[in-house]
């Protein structure tokens, strides 16, 4: 029909530039931003989803530097471990030496004098190992004294506890059996006489046992926490490649559906000129 009041062909290209042209926007945003989803209309449920993965992978990220803090913390305390037990094994040295016939008594004397030296050093290595800024081996005062929660995952119940504070005690212990200076007694006699010498080897033996003990329950933690990382380190690539299927533009498509879009922008434009000749036809019937 033609009219002059209504335009039809006007009115049918103008709706349909308006779609087009909302399509094209779309297109260019996310070719500019490089995401598929920039507001909640572009995907509501991909959006939702999308975010929930966001802050598992975020929060699986913080805990995988936990995991790396925690075994940076164990190693700190087993490497003191190490040296304590280096000393223990020289203390026992000095002990069976004493312990011989063959030693008189000022050889023994320079012999306690290196023991007590040495025991001095078990308290400065106990007393003072630290990770940033905290003590850890200190039986009264050292993190390790009791169990200690580290967050390994991005859920509330996603926790480690290391406790060792058992062997710590029981590390505290034999020390200040193996050594006077170690408990604070003086005079220190460990390796004085004969009989003393003797007694010392078999406290000392129960002091490397303990170490070695509370070495392998760190070594364990350790080990647990390294499959830890490596699990959260799988899980977090994995969610971050679902999250950019949901999120991240295909240029490949939105390339090619920009194009599109443009034709018909364009086939619009000419075909919105051309129906304004419309009213010319309904004059030309009236002359």
């Amino acid at each position: 029909m033609l009219s002059l009041q209504t335009n039809v062909a006007a009115l049918n290209t103008q709706r349909n530039m308006n779609a087009t042209q909302n399509s094209l926007t779309t297109s260019m945003t996310r070719l500019g931003t490089g995401f598929r989803i920039n507001s909640a209309s572009d995907d509501a449920a991909g959006l939702q989803i999308a975010t929930r993965m966001e802050a598992q992978t975020r929060g699986m990220t913080v805990a995988m530097k936990n995991t790396q803090n925690g075994i940076s913390l164990m190693q700190t305390a087993e490497g003191a471990l190490s040296e304590v037990s280096n000393i223990l094994l020289r203390m026992k040295d000095l002990a069976t030496e004493s312990a011989s016939g063959a030693a008189n008594d000022d050889d023994r004397k320079a012999m306690q004098a290196e023991y007590d030296a040495l025991g001095g050093e078990l308290g400065n290595i106990i007393k003072n190992t630290a990770f940033a800024g905290q003590t850890l081996l200190d039986p009264g005062a050292g993190k390790l004294k009791a169990a200690v929660d580290f967050q390994i995952g991005a859920s509330q119940s996603e926790k480690l506890t290391v406790d060792v504070s058992a062997n710590i005690t029981t590390l505290d212990t034999k020390l200040k059996a193996a050594s006077k200076i170690y408990a604070g007694t003086t005079p220190a006699d460990d390796v004085a006489d004969n009989a003393k010498a003797n007694a010392s080897i078999k406290t000392l033996s129960d002091a490397v046992d303990a170490v070695g003990t509370l070495r392998a329950s760190l070594g364990a933690y350790s080990n647990r926490m390294e499959h830890t990382y490596n699990n959260l380190s799988n899980m977090t690539t994995n969610t971050t490649v679902a999250r950019s299927r949901i999120m991240d533009t295909d240029y490949a498509s939105e390339t090619a559906n920009q194009t599109s879009k443009q034709m018909l922008m364009q086939a619009g434009t000419a075909m919105l000129k051309q129906s304004g000749s419309m009213n010319q036809l309904v004059m030309s019937l009236m002359q």
